[in-house]
């Protein structure tokens, strides 16, 4: 591995956008991500950028992945999103038992996982590990993964809950049921994992109070700085860095737009001229720039603390999450902005900006984008009211 810092990484991904903003439609009628485009995405060495050295990855500087995301959905809003979800596993593994990393990259570095965390199955403790049952919807990108990580609460043979741990499974100890027919994301292929009592190792469950606690059995083997971030701020801004992606692509398919666009209502008038769409362009655009520079800032903040050694504030954790739910909405906020200034020409099928509207409002709705709960959790550390929960 030649490429530590991810910069020919990031030139790959460049290289890469025309392909895919040609492909958007192509993606979406899909329904899932073309092979090809995942097959490119692996070539340029995406998906190794927050893999563990370890096994053949960059522990590259997490901004650098956020980078390369923003890119990508920026020309395809489903192909940002699946990679910045794909991409991120390597990270997670790379908090698991050393065996469980084994069991993945042991006889191929280029395995990909996918996931479903929200609690919708049931584990139960037996011994040696866990037998788990139920099934998980939203799991993107499935069909480009033999791997899944699946979030759920564990109970004792009593039936009490003693934990909440994420799960990982190989391919065959589950389904995957093609149910993705969405008005957004379209090309995700966000489809439903099904297990029917499937047996989990002790070392492919990791408990969510090691992620929070930012103390968890990967680093014996991966001391870097990378996998000591909290699970809380590194995964909900996977989420939030295609939606920030999307707004920029529509706002450049915007000023595309409106450069040549003549506003028959308003006796010829071209939109290039009119003072009130340069406002808006104005407003978007800085929202856009406030919602990444606030996001790679906090990120960039909490790596440089785990580079040094330093214990990493709550506070500051609370900050990552506050900026984060508050990225998602400039990003939204940008959008519409942008949309409600297109015209009726840019609701045709096939066209970029109605695309991205409809995506980037597709990723607004997954739960780390509930503003309200972050809010609520930094008021909370504000007032030193004691914070529960393991997403910070």
């Amino acid at each position: 591995m030649t490429d530590q810092d991810g910069r020919g990484v990031l030139a790959g991904v460049r290289d890469l956008l025309p392909v895919l903003r040609e492909r958007a439609q192509e993606t979406e009628d899909a329904r899932r991500i073309p092979d090809e485009s995942i097959k490119a995405l692996q070539e340029t060495g995406f998906f190794k950028l927050l893999q563990p050295k370890t096994f053949g990855g960059y522990e590259a500087d997490p901004v650098t992945f956020y980078t390369a995301v923003k890119l990508l959905a920026g020309a395809c809003g489903s192909t940002g999103w699946v990679a910045s979800i794909l991409g991120v596993h390597p990270w997670h593994l790379g908090l698991f038992e050393a065996q469980a990393q084994q069991d993945v990259w042991g006889e191929d570095v280029d395995v990909r996982i996918s996931s479903s965390y929200a609690p919708m199955g049931k584990a139960t403790v037996v011994e040696g590990g866990y037998r788990l049952t139920g099934r998980w919807s939203f799991s993107s990108g499935c069909d480009h993964a033999t791997w899944v990580f699946l979030g759920g609460p564990a109970f004792d043979a009593d039936g009490k809950p003693v934990d909440f741990c994420t799960y990982l499974l190989p391919i065959g100890d589950y389904t995957i049921e093609d149910v993705w027919d969405t008005v957004g994301l379209s090309g995700t292929g966000s489809n439903d994992i099904v297990v029917d009592d499937a047996f989990i190792p002790a070392h492919r469950a990791l408990s969510f109070q090691a992620t929070s606690k930012c103390r968890t059995p990967g680093q014996k083997i991966n001391p870097g700085p990378l996998y000591r971030l909290p699970y809380g701020s590194v995964h909900p801004s996977t989420i939030t860095a295609p939606i920030i992606g999307m707004a920029q692509g529509a706002y450049d398919a915007h000023v595309e737009h409106q450069r040549n666009r003549v506003r028959a209502a308003y006796m010829g008038e071209q939109s290039k001229e009119d003072p009130f769409a340069k406002v808006r362009v104005a407003e978007a655009a800085s929202e856009i720039d406030a919602a990444w520079l606030q996001l790679t800032h906090n990120i960039d903040e909490l790596y440089q603390l785990a580079c040094r050694g330093e214990k990493l504030p709550f506070a500051t954790r609370l900050r990552v999450r506050r900026d984060q739910v508050r990225g998602t909405e400039r990003a939204i906020a940008a959008v519409d902005r942008l949309f409600e200034n297109s015209g009726g020409r840019a609701l045709k099928r096939g066209t970029p900006i109605q695309r991205f509207w409809r995506d980037a409002h597709a990723g607004r709705v997954h739960a780390a984008n509930d503003p309200e709960r972050a809010y609520i959790m930094y008021g909370n550390g504000e007032f030193g009211v004691p914070v529960e929960n393991a997403m910070v």
